[in-house]
């Protein structure tokens, strides 16, 4: 393949986006839905199995890896699985921010070839911030099991940018992406997305507050328009985080503030408020996305998914739901309680008698009886006496959580508590 694989992570320590620049070569980002194999893909190209540091204010965790493509070092940023990057999570926040400001040279949007109709949602909320975008549908071997087959070269034509078919575990098929990143970087490709068009009183406002932004400030057609989105959505936050990075001042505009003003206000009278103007954003990326998938995507088994409507219409019901997570939730937690018993008497055995031997070994060097005590009776008898009592369940609970998640599982369990999540105003 031609990868020399070398690998890094970090944590940063400013706040700002200069660790994740390659000053020697190219600087690629990964994006993608959750369980799309993105990271998969990510430790295949740098050889690096999630060294990880924390953004920067966040939380949440990051992961950069650098490969040598046909002498050409690129470093990659795995950027975290989000469905969306209209900021209501600290992992929308920090995709739309590097995307948007961090300035990757290339931006990878990995997408699952199964569901492509729902992942398609990202790819156009990112392809109205930048151009340089290359399509990855990954998962192309499960797609071929449930028997789906995905026009690739049809898609890249109804979205206007490259797209790469791989399967994340087979190295082979890694080939074509790093080429397609390699010629867009290099300019040998320039991809030239399609933006969605929303409603016409929409685009007509948009239209507007775009050129009036293009007169005020040096920005990209792409950052005027998206820009333009967010102030007639009047979505504050990411409005500070666009000054801040962009250093430009939208608040003390006059012209800009009126204008806004004028457009919300014929909006309004129109029937399509602050709390509806996403909802009409959002059903336009969706219906596109539909569109496209029915022209690109081909079941010839229409019926595939017809035993998980099955499934899912007992596990989320609201007569079965609810029983059956209890139930087996409260399997998972017997097993972990019940079973870690016995790993944590073995174990607790095993330190026992080690303490044992290390009280004799101090007796025969003469260790004083302040620092036998102190390095025996406190540090060692503590450590493993906590080592005893976590590390078992917690050996046990997750991997059978994680089986859970793999059985697909867990995602209906958040279906069934969504309501309850939102009176607790656990949710946005």
């Amino acid at each position: 393949m031609g990868l020399t694989k070398s690998s890094t992570g970090t944590g940063l320590l400013e706040n700002d986006f200069k660790n994740f620049k390659n000053d020697n070569g190219y600087t690629i980002a990964l994006a993608g839905n959750p369980n799309v194999g993105k990271s998969t893909i990510f430790n295949s190209l740098t050889g690096m199995h999630q060294h990880t540091g924390n953004w920067p204010g966040k939380t949440v965790s990051n992961a950069i890896g650098k490969c040598i493509y046909k002498n050409q070092d690129f470093l990659f940023v795995d950027i975290p699985g989000t469905y969306s990057i209209m900021s209501n999570s600290e992992e929308e926040e920090i995709a739309r921010d590097y995307i948007c400001f961090g300035n990757p040279d290339a931006t990878v949007v990995v997408v699952d070839a199964t569901c492509l109709e729902r992942n398609l949602n990202l790819v156009f909320q990112i392809m109205e911030i930048t151009d340089n975008v290359i399509l990855c549908v990954n998962l192309l071997d499960e797609a071929k099991k449930k028997k789906i087959k995905v026009d690739l070269k049809l898609l890249s034509e109804r979205l206007g940018i490259p797209v790469v078919g791989t399967i994340a575990r087979k190295k082979s098929t890694l080939n074509n992406l790093m080429d397609t990143i390699t010629k867009v970087c290099t300019k040998k490709i320039t991809p030239s997305p399609i933006k969605i068009k929303y409603s016409p009183l929409i685009e007509e406002s948009i239209e507007e507050l775009e050129s009036e932004l293009k007169n005020s400030f040096n920005l990209s057609n792409n950052l005027c328009r998206w820009i333009s989105l967010k102030i007639l959505d009047g979505e504050t936050k990411i409005l500070n985080t666009i000054e801040k990075n962009l250093a430009i001042n939208l608040h003390d505009n006059s012209k800009i503030n009126n204008l806004t003003k004028k457009l919300q206000e014929n909006l309004k009278s129109n029937n399509i408020t602050s709390e509806t103007f996403k909802d009409n954003i959002v059903s336009s990326i969706m219906k596109k996305a539909e569109d496209i998938c029915k022209d690109v995507c081909i079941f010839e088994n229409t019926s595939y998914s017809k035993r998980d409507r099955k499934i899912d219409k007992i596990l989320t019901s609201k007569k079965f739901g609810f029983p059956i997570m209890l139930l087996f939730l409260g399997i998972i937690f017997w097993i972990t309680i019940v079973g870690a018993n016995y790993p944590s008497q073995f174990l607790f055995a095993i330190f026992s008698w080690l303490q044992g031997k290390l009280v004799i070994f101090a007796e025969i060097v003469h260790c004083p009886a302040w620092l036998s005590d102190m390095l025996i009776s406190g540090i060692y008898q503590t450590l493993t006496w906590v080592v005893s009592v976590m590390l078992p369940p917690m050996a046990i609970f997750f991997p059978l959580f994680t089986f859970l998640e793999d059985l697909g599982y867990l995602p209906r369990i958040a279906f069934n508590m969504d309501g309850f999540f939102k009176k607790c105003c656990c949710t946005r």
